[in-house]
């Protein structure tokens, strides 16, 4: 930086000379002569005033006998000098280049080639990514973490405590290495923290650098390639050798499957330049050469790709999966976070951890921003449980459109739709309770009933996916029973898409078909084609495929009748809770419990003012329906 701002002030400083030595001296110079015509010249030398002068070229400066200055231009005058000559002028003549060009000229001369190399210096450094010049081109981009740039510990991590454990030992290594190695035991030369988006591994390894007293280095996996083959193998060999000079050290790469895929795979062939950083961080890490001293610790959410010799042991010896955490953990993230935040006393961590099954570390902690964001704009002073519930509703459901026009014929659609799930759901013994149900869009969705199960769901049962398709087609059997088989609508594409993918998971992955047996007829491989994710199918015959689709279309079908029956026969509770939609937009699971199995109005039903009674009365007649005291 020092550099920098010197060679800064020294171009400053040659500008401001050439500037003074373009203006000053000119000026000086036009201050003390006067222009006057060649024929007074003339005169004057024949009167014997004149007594120096100086010829440059056809420009003529002197000085008379009573000490002004003067400057003229001359002709081709011939016999000039002799004529000056013979009144006994002193004469001096020189060419017109004689002169030293000033400095500015110098500058303005050399501008263009000045430019031109800047300009090359300037995007060599951006290939070079940066610092260091040209001879840093294969240096480490590794940072070295200090406690200024915010430290994280421990304490900050929760809800993945076996991970916390495996990494709490090498921190306890680094501390007292003799506690291990007094029984001969070495600490892992390298820990690989697998699991999915957003589960806290990098906060992990920020946890790593709080806790231990030694140098911690981080770096991306992408830093490693660039555009010419062999420097992310010199910058692997300098990263390591900074790793020499710190030890004992860690260094942490984040996203490590950038550069670790395996080598020769993938769709296009290998590649050169990540193939060769590969090879040089495995030589590295176990080569001739040991690093003894530098702990590597590594992330992905894809150790599917990692080349297997990257996994081996002698390498990374450990791998730490950090998983989604349950709901206990949920419940210690959310500690976490509630601390940056003001609350309320009736936030009850518990029940928003019950209700967030399947959330990640990062999903939880924008629940609770959200919350506060949601707060603050209704300039409350604490977050209370209904902004928590309106941000999980918002995370989980999207936001609300309500600027979104729907005709009342959409509306009335709609609110049978969601109805239909709704009442199937209530009929099927293992469906997941029902958190909400919605005509009001949200995301992409015109309506929604959102199901949270009770506990934290490891596997799925067969009658658990039977009751998932018939739910997912209570939507389009209610449509048929209400409206006639040509008001069906597309609304009910995504459902089917659903009910499809999961039968045709029972059948080639599950085993749940009896014709086809407890066979794999799809293997877990995805390709990305055409922006799409597209499983293959593989080692099928046509015979096969044939007999995939037909069992396919049993278990949907199976689904459809179980839904059709459980509406027909429950046609007055889906007129109730699509009456209560169309009026209220909005019912919690607890209000659509009470209004179906023990018809109970909502509390909110007694809290309604006149304008209500006029929009529930409109909306029955609309239906054709009589209003009635209670649903």
């Amino acid at each position: 930086m020092n550099l920098k701002n010197l060679a800064m002030w020294g171009i400053i400083v040659l500008l401001s000379v050439g500037l003074f030595n373009m203006f000053q001296n000119p000026n000086k110079m036009a201050v003390s002569k006067v222009e006057v015509p060649f024929s007074k010249f003339l005169s004057e030398v024949d009167e014997g005033r004149v007594i120096k002068v100086e010829i440059q070229g056809n420009n003529i400066t002197g000085l008379l006998s009573d000490g002004s200055s003067f400057t003229t231009y001359s002709p081709n005058y011939p016999n000039l000098v002799e004529k000056l000559s013979n009144k006994g002028v002193s004469i001096i003549a020189s060419p017109i280049d004689a002169k030293m060009p000033s400095l500015l000229g110098v500058l303005l001369s050399w501008f263009p080639m000045l430019l031109l190399i800047g300009v090359w210096v300037f995007f060599m450094r951006q290939m070079q990514g940066g610092k260091g010049g040209a001879m840093g081109f294969g240096k480490s981009k590794a940072k070295l973490l200090t406690e200024a740039q915010g430290k994280v510990t421990f304490n900050d991590v929760a809800g993945v405590e076996e991970a916390k454990e495996e990494v709490e030992e090498i921190v306890e290594f680094l501390r007292d290495p003799k506690k291990f190695s007094r029984l001969g035991g070495k600490i892992p030369k390298g820990a690989l923290l697998i699991g999915p988006p957003g589960t806290g591994k990098t906060l992990l390894a920020k946890a790593i650098a709080g806790e231990a007293n030694v140098p911690f280095f981080s770096i991306s996996g992408s830093d490693f390639v660039e555009m010419f083959v062999g420097v992310g193998a010199s910058r692997v060999r300098d990263m390591f050798e900074q790793g020499k000079k710190h030890s004992p050290c860690i260094i942490f790469i984040d996203e490590i499957d950038a550069v670790g895929r395996s080598r020769g795979a993938g769709l296009g062939g290998g590649n050169d330049e990540r193939e060769q950083t590969l090879n040089q961080l495995l030589v590295e890490m176990d080569g001739f050469e040991t690093n003894e001293g530098i702990i590597l610790i590594a992330a992905t959410n894809r150790p599917d790709v990692l080349d297997p010799a990257l996994l081996r042991p002698g390498r990374f010896d450990r791998q730490v999966v950090v998983g989604n955490p349950d709901i206990l953990g949920r419940e210690a993230i959310l500690k976490v976070h509630v601390k940056k935040i003001t609350v309320g006393p009736d936030i009850k961590l518990r029940t928003i951890a019950r209700g967030t099954p399947g959330f990640s570390g990062a999903d939880l902690a924008n629940l609770i921003n959200e919350s506060a964001l949601l707060a603050a704009r209704k300039n409350k002073r604490v977050v209370t449980m209904v902004d928590v519930e309106e941000a999980k509703d918002k995370v989980m459901m999207g936001a609300e459109r309500r600027s979104m026009v729907m005709s009342e014929d959409e509306k009335k659609l709609t609110a049978y739709h969601e109805g239909g799930h709704a009442i199937v759901a209530l009929n099927e013994k293992v469906s997941d309770p029902i958190h909400k149900a919605t005509i009001i869009p949200r995301g992409r969705a015109l309506g929604m009933v959102m199901r949270l199960p009770e506990r934290d769901q490891l596997s799925v049962t067969r009658e658990k996916m039977y009751s998932d398709i018939a739910v997912a087609m209570g939507g389009r059997i209610a449509e048929e029973l209400i409206f006639g088989h040509d008001k069906v609508t597309s609304g009910a594409s995504s459902d089917i898409d659903m009910a499809t993918k999961m039968a045709k998971n029972m059948v080639t992955r599950y085993g749940m078909s009896k014709e086809l047996g407890p066979l794999a007829y799809a293997e877990n491989e995805e390709e990305v084609f055409l922006g799409r994710s597209v499983t293959r199918t593989q080692n099928m015959s046509e015979e096969t495929s044939k007999k995939v689709d037909s069992e396919v279309k049993k278990i949907v079908e199976a689904g459809y009748d179980r839904a059709k029956k459980v509406l027909t026969e429950k046609i007055d509770d889906l007129h109730k809770i699509a009456k209560a939609l169309l009026v209220y937009e909005t019912l919690t699971g607890d209000e659509i419990r009470d209004l179906m199995l023990k018809n109970i109005q909502p509390k909110k039903l007694n809290e309604i003012e006149d304008d209500k009674d006029k929009k529930e009365s409109s909306a029955l007649g609309s239906l054709g329906l009589k209003p009635k005291p209670a649903f």
